[in-house]
């Protein structure tokens, strides 16, 4: 039995938030393996090849055979490097990766057993702030792992990184504003509610469309990975990292654009509205969200890198408007309507 948020008014028991945490971990190293040899064979089609065919059946024991490279790589450190900087940074963007999975809702909340049970980790009445904090948080992850690294290269990835980030920060929240607006909740829980009648999609297909190209450039995806342009910078941030170290920069990308993914989803897609019974909720929700992972892998395979005068252009001078006057509209018709 599916129960509005606003009338349960409960507070679960410590061993179901346990369980929750331990399966939100489960999820990430699930997800992330199973994500890079999606994007490897979707890229692969693209490009006229077959992508990975050679460990397991059609490839799909690739992700194993990675990890235990990585692992069984012998530690290195830069002689220039700051230590214990260097070494936390790559923990520090994990950790706001998965911190920020434990806010998408999976569901509503549901009857299990003796008690009411909320499909997602929390439900916070600042969803959105909480989302945004996080994110900001992982910007000093990547900023410190390229300048602890001692090497000019990584410092400049380190710094296209934080332009860019705060460069789109702005625009991506004005982007959900709009939808925040007409739902009249910072809650995530509550925005999907309020889109039982029409997605938020069809009167904020602005700041969806927005969003999405504020996503690409937040998780520094193709067209907009210069913070590791190779033919520039080596590697970006990351270039003197190696083994699982450089692992988890990659892990946490991937973390990244699930979440980017999870967010659009909720706020424009309808999150886990959908046809059928309540139990069929995380399914729609999961649904939607490897749907726009898709869009990750198809942009990627698709378009070439922007040069970095044009990246901040389309930040500055186009979304940031564009994203400001659908604000203004919305403020507009919603207080009219």
């Amino acid at each position: 039995m599916t129960l509005p948020l606003a009338e349960v008014g409960f507070a679960e028991a410590t061993w179901v938030l346990i369980v929750k945490s331990l399966i939100i971990f489960a999820l990430v190293f699930a997800i992330v393996p199973v994500l890079t040899v999606v994007e490897r064979k979707v890229l692969g089609r693209f490009q006229a090849r077959y992508g990975p065919n050679r460990v397991g059946p059609m490839g799909l024991m690739q992700p194993l055979a990675d990890a235990i490279k990585l692992i069984g790589k012998e530690p290195y450190k830069p002689e220039n490097a700051t230590g214990p900087l260097w070494a936390i940074a790559p923990a520090i963007v994990v950790f706001t990766g998965v911190a920020t999975l434990a806010i998408l809702p999976w569901g509503d909340t549901q009857r299990i057993g003796d008690g009411d049970v909320g499909l997602y980790g929390i439900d916070v009445s600042i969803g959105v702030l909480y989302f945004f904090a996080f994110g900001s948080i992982a910007f000093y992850g990547l900023l410190l792992g390229g300048w602890a690294s001692g090497s000019k290269y990584s410092f400049l990835g380190a710094m296209r990184s934080a332009a860019q980030l705060i460069s789109y920060e702005i625009s991506m929240g004005l982007a959900l504003l709009g939808a925040v607006m007409m739902a009249g909740s910072l809650s995530l829980t509550d925005i999907v509610n309020a889109q039982g009648d029409v997605w938020y999609i069809v009167p904020q297909i602005v700041g969806f469309l927005c969003f999405m190209v504020a996503g690409f450039a937040e998780t520094s995806r193709a067209p907009f990975d210069l913070p590791e342009a190779d033919a520039e910078l080596v590697a970006g941030y990351h270039t003197e990292y190696g083994g699982m170290r450089w692992g988890t920069f990659m892990m946490a990308e991937y973390i990244e654009m699930f979440v980017v993914s999870g967010i659009a989803a909720t706020f424009f897609l309808g999150g886990w509205m959908g046809p059928g019974p309540g139990f069929l909720d995380p399914v729609w929700m999961l649904l939607k969200t490897l749907a726009l992972m898709f869009v990750f892998f198809w942009v990627r395979a698709t378009l070439p890198r922007v040069r970095y005068d044009q990246l901040m252009t389309l930040g500055w001078k186009i979304l940031l408007p564009l994203t400001t006057f659908n604000v203004l509209v919305t403020a507009v018709l919603v207080t009219v309507l």
